[in-house]
């Protein structure tokens, strides 16, 4: 027994030297002090970034199918009033919505950004006593109303009893609306006069967008949307200029849910019309993004980068489309966020390190500074 107790003393990495040939110094000391300070603000810096969660970033490719993907927006028109902007939307899939109004909401704004009325997309149309009829009188009593499409009637069975019933008939034809004085659903409706009203006036369009989880786009432009021959047009009305000041403020535009650390490129962006006409374009990578808390709590959204452009109208070309256009691809690749902590066992290795680093280093330098004390006393 006393064999193997003296074998393990030969073991002891630390040897013991009596406290009668200590020799204890001033530097020393203070290369004490100094490296306890300095062990204390290195720790409690290693306790905060263990306390605090850490995101873990991997790229995988999205398997997903299907599903869809919601675009929040919100854009300030300065010089296009409401009721000359519409909004229209498409994938590649062939999928179409034309002069969106569903979660859509327009808000008047006056040459100072106040903003003046706030309202649900559309005009509305007011009860008229004596709306005309389609046969070119007026109604008579117990005759149901059916008003005229004006020569867009699919059937002699259809009937436009509003000046947007009329546009939409309109516009399934593929023709312009270019005398709205004409139409009598129109004028009852102050449709025009509600136009003029709003002349010199901005708009603020808000909403949500729910779409196909595929390749498309969605634009804002000065009238209402209409197709000829797979061409996409605009309405544009009589009453309108030929320049369209398309200057605006991208306010918000995200694809998906906010989550912490998301950052959307096009917030707050704002670009001043300079040239006559033309069309601003916004070419977008969408990259779909999973964000999972320290919780466990798991968000579905998207990151996206983007490039712009600016197409000038051709000068002889009169089918020209004033606007702002989103173009967005969906990438095949997913980007998940995972907050967590660092391990206990890593926390523990870096305190380790730090003390006995610098008590280390410490003794290297009070050696230094003690000989090189011994070697002065000697010279003296």
């Amino acid at each position: 027994m006393d064999n193997v107790l003296h074998k393990l003393r030969k073991l002891d990495a630390y040897p013991k030297v009596n406290e009668d040939f200590y020799s204890r110094t001033f530097s020393g000391g203070l290369i004490t002090l100094v490296s306890f300070v300095l062990m204390l603000f290195l720790f409690f810096s290693e306790l905060r970034l263990f306390l605090h969660t850490v995101s873990e970033t991997k790229l995988v490719v999205d398997t997903s199918r299907g599903g869809t993907l919601h675009i929040n927006f919100d854009v300030t028109f300065p010089a296009v009033p409401c009721s000359l902007l519409s909004l229209d939307a498409m994938d590649i899939s062939g999928e179409q919505h034309l002069d969106i109004r569903h979660d859509i909401v327009k808000k008047r704004i006056d040459a100072h950004g106040n903003v003046i009325e706030v309202r649900q997309d559309g005009i509305g149309a007011p009860k008229v006593e004596k709306p005309l009829q389609r046969h070119g009188g007026r109604l008579e009593h117990n005759e149901e109303y059916c008003g005229s499409c004006y020569g867009s009637e699919t059937s002699d069975d259809d009937c436009c009893n509003s000046c947007e019933e009329v546009r939409e008939a309109y516009r399934k034809k593929g023709w312009a609306l270019t005398n709205m004085d004409m139409i009598d659903q129109c004028k009852r409706e102050g449709f025009i006069q509600k136009i003029k009203n709003e002349e010199g006036e901005g708009c603020n369009i808000n909403g949500v967008l729910e779409v196909n989880k595929v390749a498309g786009s969605f634009h804002f432009g000065t009238g209402k949307s209409f197709h000829d021959s797979n061409v996409q047009l605009h309405n544009l009305l009589a009453f309108q200029d030929d320049n369209y000041n398309i200057t605006h403020r991208i306010n918000k535009l995200s694809f998906g849910h906010y989550f912490p650390g998301l950052i959307n490129p096009l917030d707050g962006v704002q670009w001043v019309h300079e040239n006559p006409n033309g069309a601003y374009q916004y070419f977008i990578k969408v990259v779909p993004a999973i964000f999972t808390d320290i919780r466990g709590r798991t968000i579905q959204s998207n990151q996206y980068s983007v490039t712009e452009h600016f197409r000038s109208a051709d000068p002889g070309r009169s089918r020209s489309l004033a606007g702002v256009f989103f173009f967005y691809d969906i990438s095949p690749v997913k980007v998940t966020f995972k907050e967590e902590h660092i391990p206990f066992l890593h926390f523990m290795t870096h305190i380790c390190a730090i003390i006995g680093g610098i008590f280390t280093v410490a003794g290297i330098i009070d050696s230094f500074v003690y000989h090189g004390q011994r070697v002065v006393k000697k010279k003296m």
